[in-house]
């Protein structure tokens, strides 16, 4: 018997939406709903091979949604067939350590999240609320991207300033694209046919936004964002680590608000900043063109990962498994193989054809004997939600 999710993933002015049957694991429909509060929005609905299209005006997440329900009314499948609804939220603080079945407590306590998250907490709300007026006869679960690393130890977390100030606003590191690196690690597990809690795993996640974790045996021990998604690697737009003093820096020798810095860090840095692009494929291009920008950020991209899984190596007592995922992380053999010869001393072997290889399956790309497994993992963000959503309301 099918178990259609609806799943939602509620941005400050998009909705991406999917149902996934949670027996068959099968898709059976996909969307994005784009430009929520402007003039005139889209709609694009997928049903296996067929899509369907709509422009009009979306003003809220509650008229956005309808809209969607309008779309499964008319073009399948039965909302009403749904099970459950899994919403992907991004931060849950220290409060929600796992999955959790969404009630009126929980959206309270989500808003007083509001100010670690403020970009992204509050459209998920909205998103929630409209979605449990439009289906209000099943459960809604909230999956928290931070959820997979409330296991970080407090050596981990714990930031070295004032203990009082630390604890009154919550400041510790948190960790973001939880749902995806918990996918991708077990995956990778049951690849290579490894008890999950027997292996050493460095997940890399290399999309837009890119984050990188350090797993022992089943657990997260540490990642690369922190309080914010800002923190850690190098990222399409977001400058990742720098001089906690470069915001005060800048606030006196460039006049710039600390709303400015933080647009300055999140939309104007990274690859974005170093090169003028932030498409790895548009990246690559100018480096085959001999632009010496785009040659130094791919050289400071690589070398902030290199410095990553160093400590992460040290931290783990050694590692057996390092698996790139995401759009970066999936597509971009130039990125790995630079990394992957970058750590070859310490047991990573590339296999250069196996690298150069593109599929959809998780594939091994280093060499039979490489002391070090390296992988390609697929991320499927939904399809994890959807599991965590059925073991939630089961």
């Amino acid at each position: 018997m099918s178990k259609p999710i609806l799943l939602l993933n509620c941005g400050s002015s998009s909705v991406k939406y999917q149902v996934i049957d949670a027996e068959s694991e099968a898709v059976m429909a996909i969307g994005l709903i784009q430009r929520i509060g402007e003039d005139e929005g889209t709609i694009d609905h997928s049903v296996g091979s067929e899509k369907y299209s709509q422009q009009r005006a979306f003003p809220d997440h509650r008229i956005a949604l309808q809209q969607m329900a309008a779309m499964f009314a008319e073009y399948g499948p039965e909302l009403k067939d749904v099970v459950a609804v899994g919403h992907r939220c991004v931060h849950g603080g220290e409060r929600f350590r796992e999955t959790t079945v969404i009630d009126e407590s929980v959206i309270a306590a989500m808003q007083e999240l509001i100010p670690l998250a403020p970009l992204h907490n509050p459209p998920g709300i909205a998103g929630i609320e409209a979605a449990r007026a439009q289906l209000p006869d099943v459960k809604h679960v909230a999956i928290f991207d931070t959820a997979f690393f409330a296991t970080l130890p407090p050596q981990a977390y714990t930031y070295a300033i004032d203990t009082d100030i630390a604890k009154r606003y919550g400041i510790r590191k948190y960790g973001f694209h939880g749902t995806s690196h918990s996918y991708v690690s077990k995956q990778a597990a049951a690849f290579l046919e490894k008890d999950y809690s027997q292996i050493n795993q460095i997940v890399a996640h290399l999309g837009n936004g890119a984050s990188i974790s350090a797993i022992q045996g089943g657990v997260a021990v540490d990642t690369s964002m922190g309080l914010t998604p800002l923190a850690g690697l190098v990222m399409g737009t977001r400058s990742g680590d720098v001089d906690p003093g470069l915001h005060g820096f800048l606030a006196a020798q460039a006049q710039m608000s600390l709303a400015e810095v933080n647009t300055f860090l999140n939309n104007k840095s990274g690859m974005q900043g170093l090169s003028g692009v932030n498409d790895f494929r548009d990246l690559e291009k100018l480096i085959a063109a001999g632009d010496e920008r785009a040659k130094l950020a791919m050289d400071v991209y690589v070398r902030r990962l290199l410095t990553y899984v160093g400590s992460y190596m040290a931290v783990l007592g050694g590692v057996d498994v390092l698996t790139f995922t995401a759009g970066v992380g999936e597509n971009s053999p130039d990125v790995r193989e630079k990394l992957v010869r970058a750590l070859e001393p310490w047991g990573f072997i590339l296999d250069p054809k196996a690298n150069q290889e593109r599929s959809k399956q998780p594939r091994r790309i280093s060499t039979v004997d490489s002391p070090v497994t390296v992988l390609v993992v697929p991320t499927n963000e939904e399809l994890a939600m959807a599991r965590e959503t059925l073991a939630a309301i089961s």
